[in-house]
């Protein structure tokens, strides 16, 4: 398995190993051990898929708040992202700092994004499926984000015509959020 660091506390890149033969291929996309020594530090309790139709599909940024807060483990299954995480955590170095990496079905990258970061993609592919893990259950209550164009985040998105949801386009400005923001809402 082959591991990258980021510029952000907790954000790990990992390539999970792949054997070919005149068959195809097989990979382990997850196995707890070697992601744990790699730091992936989670135990997942659900997975989720994310299917786009159009290259331009933009999702996120999401997070939810605690005590429902959620770790999530990111790969492309077919096609290719530009996927971004931004930090919210009050006392971390990189706080409100984003990060983003091109994932895509063929060069297996995963990406592990810790509690307390946004996250969010656009597809840069049509037909783009997505498949992640997560450490806590999807919590209704606790959903939250912050609007992928926030201009004060500045983030040079792809140059596709954006598709976003409804719901997605009136997600909160950084600004606006942190007006309500408890300054304990990370710690724990």
């Amino acid at each position: 398995m082959e591991t990258r660091t980021t510029s952000i506390p907790g954000v790990v890149l990992v390539r999970p190993r792949r054997f070919e033969d005149e068959r195809g291929a097989f990979c382990e996309t997850y196995r707890e051990d070697v992601w744990s020594a790699a730091g992936v530090a989670a135990r997942f309790v659900q997975d989720n898929t994310a299917w786009s139709l159009r290259a331009g599909t933009v999702r996120g940024l999401h997070f939810q708040v605690p005590p429902h807060a959620q770790a999530k483990l990111v790969r492309v299954v077919r096609g290719r992202i530009f996927d971004v995480v931004v930090d919210l955590r009050e006392d971390s170095p990189t706080f409100r700092r984003w990060e983003s990496f091109e994932l895509d079905a063929a060069s297996r990258w995963q990406l592990f994004v810790p509690k307390g970061l946004a996250h969010g993609y656009m597809t840069m592919e049509d037909d783009t499926e997505v498949a992640y893990k997560v450490d806590a259950y999807y919590a209704p209550n606790a959903e939250a984000g912050i609007r992928w164009d926030d201009p004060d985040l500045a983030i040079p998105w792809p140059s596709f015509a954006p598709i976003v949801s409804q719901k997605d386009r009136m997600l909160p400005l950084l600004v606006e959020r942190e007006l309500w923001w408890d300054t304990e809402v990370w710690e724990g």
